[in-house]
This record gives C-alpha cells, sequence and structure tokens, in this order.
C-alpha cells in the first residue's frame, strides 16, 4: 500500500519510517511532488492533523496521513500544546520556542509534561485518528544535540537521558509519535 505522509518534516520522517519499516510505501509530500506548506489554524491536534491529511487527499486522491504533535506542559496549563511549533512567533524557531518554554517555566516547581501525537490516516475517503502519549519532565536547560523541537529539555519518564541525548531507536522506545505510529500500523494490518 502506498501512503503520502503530509509533512515536510525530515525529523518526522525519519521517526515514521523507522516505526514502519518496508511494510508500507510511504511517499513525503516532496517524493510525492506537492511542495506546499498547510497551516494548522485550528485549537486541537485532531483538528489540525485532519486538516493536513483532508488536504493532500483532495489534491491527490491517494491514501495518506498526516500527524500534528505538542508538548503539554502541566504549570503552564497545557501550553506551548497546539501552538508548539509557534510558541515564540511564526519563525518557528526551536531555540526561541525552548526560551520562552524555560522562562514560562521559570520558578515552576512542578515541570510535568507530555508529549501528545495524533495521527489523521485517510484510506478511500474515510478518516480514523490514533492518539500517542510520552509522559515526562521539562529540565531547566538544554542537554543533547539530536532530535528537534524541545528534545534538549524534555525527559521521557522511564528514562535519564533528553530525547536530544538518545539515538533515534532509544528514543523510539519511549516516543509518542512511534506509540502513534505504531497504532496507525495495526490498524493498516487489519485492513
Amino acid at each position: 500500500m502506498k501512503l503520502i505522509f503530509a509533512t515536510n518534516n525530515q525529523y518526522k520522517v525519519d521517526e515514521i519510517r523507522a516505526v514502519i519499516g518496508e511494510k508500507f510505501k510511504l511517499l513525503t509530500l516532496q517524493e510525492a511532488g506537492i511542495d506546499i506548506e498547510i497551516p494548522e489554524p485550528y485549537d486541537t491536534l485532531e483538528a489540525n492533523a485532519s486538516e493536513k491529511s483532508q488536504t493532500i487527499y483532495r489534491l491527490t486522491g491517494t491514501n495518506c496521513f498526516s500527524e500534528d504533535t505538542g508538548l503539554e506542559v502541566t504549570a503552564l496549563n497545557g501550553e506551548p500544546g497546539v501552538k508548539s511549533a509557534r510558541y515564540a512567533g511564526d519563525e518557528r524557531s526551536f531555540d526561541q520556542n525552548i526560551d520562552k518554554l524555560l522562562a514560562n517555566l521559570a520558578g515552576k516547581e512542578d515541570r510535568s509534561a507530555r508529549f501528545r501525537t495524533v495521527v489523521s490516516l485517510i484510506i478511500d475517503e474515510k478518516e480514523t485518528l490514533f492518539e500517542g502519549i510520552c509522559e515526562g519532565t521539562v529540565i531547566k536547560e538544554r542537554r543533547g544535540g539530536r532530535g528537534f523541537g524541545y528534545d534538549p529539555v524534555f525527559i521521557p519518564l522511564g528514562s535519564t537521558k533528553t530525547f536530544a541525548e538518545m539515538s533515534l531507536e532509544e528514543k523510539n522506545l519511549f516516543s509518542h509519535r512511534k506509540k502513534a505510529t505504531e497504532k496507525l500500523v495495526a490498524f493498516l494490518n487489519i485492513l
């Protein structure tokens, strides 16, 4: 089965491909010849993921999926959440987003947080959603040089390393994106 993954983020492509393996033919937007940036205008991860997959399905008629992920910090009432990629502004700067997050958490004792991913799959016009969650903690300073986004300041529950200190294989032992993708693969395997 051929699936278009509605993203331009190579880090996400690498993580998803590591889970899907060779079971399905995964095409990125670029590989499918699609050069668009799909807006994420909604207030929920579910609605943004759905918007992206619906857009690609309308354009191509090809089975596809997308995802939207947010870091939800308890002490910040779930921020940055759905605005994670643009927390510090529309430039989508990982460093500025982390700087704002750490500033907003200054002086707060509760540093618990979770990454939450929602995947929207469209097969033959029918949409199905899958969710993956990774609980953890936001630390006070960056550690590690791998990954992207908030990875340098997030330690998943059960580890002493940040995501940015882990190899992709290590990260996938905890990853919210992996958990959602495994549900997607299990669903596709029973079709």
